[in-house]
């Protein structure tokens, strides 16, 4: 592959598939990418994700312990980690977004692959530029403290070393004072115009 050639993650957490308005986003995102962008489309309910407890805890830990980092285990890791940017699309839901994506959060973040321990802390080792996090939500909820789901992924663009996060929210979809389909419209505009500058 050429070196001018770029890879795109795009992690795909829209739990309503295609009523969902999330996934318009990412979709508006995901067409507008410039044409050297090689996409990778990781659909989360379409995988195998557990949480990490017990024996599949425990079995993670020996691999790590052992300096296994080439265990199929850690495919989701080094994927997230070699992606040159990373485009996230997940509904607000109970203030931040489905479990589901912490469950694969969780799965991503080795010790060795997307973040190391360094003298001054832990510093991130991915080598993408740019983590974007594509959202739709009911009430209006941007710049509102009570919101975790954007802020959270603003904290791991940083600890994964990211250099740049953006975050594109559609507020507002589900109050009567609001016109949802302008909101979206707005919204998707604003993905394409994101994804065609990266």
């Amino acid at each position: 592959m050429s070196e001018s050639i770029r890879k795109a993650l795009l992690v795909d957490c829209c739990i309503r598939k295609k009523e969902s308005r999330t996934a318009q986003l990412l979709q508006a995102f995901a067409d507008a990418l410039p044409k050297d962008v090689v996409k990778e489309v990781l659909v989360l309910d379409e995988e195998n994700l557990s949480c990490l407890t017990g024996a599949y805890f425990e079995q993670r830990q020996c691999l790590l312990e052992e300096g296994q980092l080439d265990h199929p285990r850690f495919r989701y890791a080094h994927q997230f980690a070699e992606a040159d940017l990373v485009c996230i699309a997940a509904p607000f839901w109970d203030l931040s977004f489905p479990a589901l994506l912490k469950v694969y959060i969780e799965q991503i973040s080795v010790d060795g692959i997307t973040f190391q321990s360094a003298h001054g802390g832990l510093e991130g080792i991915c080598r993408g530029t740019d983590l974007v996090f594509l959202t739709t939500r009911g009430g209006i909820y941007t710049d509102d403290p009570m919101e975790m789901g954007s802020r959270y992924l603003d904290a791991l663009h940083r600890f994964f070393g990211f250099g740049r996060y953006h975050c594109i929210a559609a507020d507002g979809m589900d109050m009567s004072r609001v016109d949802g389909s302008a909101v979206l419209q707005e919204s998707t505009r604003k993905a394409q115009a994101l994804a065609s500058s990266l």
